[in-house]
């Protein structure tokens, strides 16, 4: 995700102020992501691993809550609003796109209310399968931005009407 992450960075970087704000939001809640996924050796038996404490479980949460809201609520609307002030309109494939990025968040979100609220008593039996499902739709929903971004910006080299 992260080397992706570079990847659009390096192409998008620095072409607008909002494209720059959501890929520094979304490098944030990367390293978040990763922080819980990564394993740390118990002292006393090295072939088991820590559980991300209740406090990192609910940072990321509410991150992940972050992330998407912002992007629903201010990042799409904000480019989306601007594109259309220029006298653009939504192709079917920007809104297939987009509708695509929207059915990620229901998933994403019902991860967020399950670990929002854990305790060190709760039973974090599905943990590791719940993270490794949330990275996979993490994932997709970031190439289908990445995608939306590229969609937006070739339509806008090309003048309304040409």
């Amino acid at each position: 995700m992260l080397k992706k992450l570079k990847k659009t960075q390096e192409q998008w970087g620095g072409s607008s102020e909002v494209i720059d704000h959501w890929l520094d939001n979304r490098q944030q809640l990367i390293v978040e992501y990763c922080k819980l996924v990564v394993t740390q050796p118990l002292p006393d038996n090295a072939t088991l691993s820590e559980l991300p404490s209740p406090q990192a479980l609910q940072h990321f949460s509410q991150e992940l809550v972050d992330y998407i809201s912002e992007g629903h609520f201010k990042i799409y609307d904000m480019v989306m609003d601007k594109w259309h002030a220029t006298g653009f309109k939504a192709t079917d494939e920007i809104n297939r796109t987009y509708a695509q990025i929207t059915e990620t968040t229901d998933p994403l979100l019902n991860f967020a209310d399950q670990y929002a609220t854990v305790s060190n008593e709760d039973d974090l039996e599905t943990l590791d399968d719940d993270l490794s499902k949330i990275g996979e739709i993490l994932e997709s929903r970031f190439e289908r931005e990445d995608y939306l971004i590229q969609l937006i910006a070739d339509s806008l080299s090309i003048p309304p009407g040409a």
